[in-house]
């Protein structure tokens, strides 16, 4: 089976009573005024277009005269929620300008548009329904990757900000015609980024569940990839699933590292990032040590993707310590320490 496929759909997973004890303990638990389902409710709905009228696989959604104004009310509060720690005084200028709703993937999540009536600025965030492996993943982003991200749980609910960045599958179409210095730089940060993904195992990074961030420098610009996508957190058996570099619709970029980098380049990355990430993971070793300990008692992944999984990182990490682990968790603290433990010195073992 290619790298690149999903063996079957991704099904959620609970969220444990410790993992709500976590989120309470760490401001990520907090009482929503409204819950995904009541989002569903929508009378109707039509096709959303881009500027280029190809169908964008969202559809905006209306709600009866009834019922909107509550909905619009509740989702200008959430922002708030997410945005000031509910400060409300913003609501006087804010609105809700669209909903959205995804029919495409696993999560059907709904995006939101507040606009500031002042400056007709606007932002966006997403309701969706509570995924035990979501809510590890964007933990593991929060504490081993240079990103920072805003999300609340509630109930059934789980809301996530937006992160702003151009898809990685609209940059590579539009985007790669630059110059050979920029070229070199996001050839660079692919390498940095697929090894976070597999430090922490982190799944399913096609080109349409990452974001680049672009930001102007003296000369030329800096690129970071973001994930935007955290459903796949140590859920799939395959260890190629957690490389991006499988992923055939990131070959645009694949191919700028084959051309602008040699094999001792890409290592020299390789090795900076695993430095970062030891260092963040030093710097939070008490909240990565609870993390890891909750998703070692959490089920997040059917019992033969644990052990095929297991099976392949012990080939390629030439360590059978995986093959004692019982759980996506146990694996993932392994395959952390045995990868930042690689050819320098980074004692992580306490983890």
């Amino acid at each position: 089976m290619r790298g690149d496929i999903p063996s079957k759909k991704k099904v959620p997973f609970p969220i444990p009573n410790q993992l709500w004890g976590y989120l309470r303990q760490y401001d990520r638990q907090t009482q929503l005024p409204l819950q995904y389902q009541d989002l569903v409710r929508y009378s109707t709905s039509l096709p959303l277009i881009d500027q280029n009228g190809v169908d964008t696989l969202w559809e905006t959604v209306y709600y009866t005269e009834s019922e909107r104004e509550e909905l619009h009310r509740s989702l200008t509060q959430i922002y708030a929620l997410l945005k000031t720690d509910g400060d409300l005084t913003v609501l006087a200028h804010l609105s809700v300008a669209r909903v959205d709703f995804c029919t495409f993937g696993n999560t059907q999540p709904f995006r939101v548009r507040i606009i500031n009536r002042l400056n007709d600025n606007y932002d966006h965030f997403y309701v969706k329904r509570t995924d035990a492996s979501r809510v590890f993943g964007l933990e593991l982003e929060e504490i081993l990757s240079p990103n920072h991200v805003s999300y609340l749980v509630d109930g059934s609910t789980l809301i996530e900000e937006h992160i702003a960045g151009i898809p990685g599958d609209d940059f590579m179409r539009r985007n790669l015609e630059d110059n050979t210095f920029n070229l070199i730089r996001i050839a660079k940060e692919f390498v940095k980024f697929n090894e976070r993904c597999f430090v922490r195992l982190l799944g399913d990074m096609r080109s349409y569940n990452y974001v680049i961030d672009i930001t102007p420098d003296i000369e030329g610009s800096q690129f970071r990839m973001r994930a935007i996508d955290f459903d796949q957190q140590s859920y799939e058996g395959r260890k190629s699933f957690y490389l991006p570099q499988y992923f055939k619709d990131n070959n645009p970029i694949i191919f700028l590292g084959i051309e602008h980098m040699n094999d001792q380049t890409v290592r020299q990355y390789q090795m900076e990032e695993r430095s970062l990430i030891a260092m963040r993971a030093k710097s939070s070793r008490a909240r990565l040590r609870l993390v890891l300990d909750l998703m070692s008692s959490t089920p997040l992944s059917a019992p033969e993707k644990v052990i095929r999984l297991r099976q392949e990182l012990a080939q390629h990490h030439k360590n059978d310590d995986f093959l004692s682990c019982e759980n996506m968790g146990s694996i993932v603290r392994t395959n952390i320490q045995l990868v930042l433990q690689k050819d320098f010195r980074q004692s992580i073992n306490t983890l």
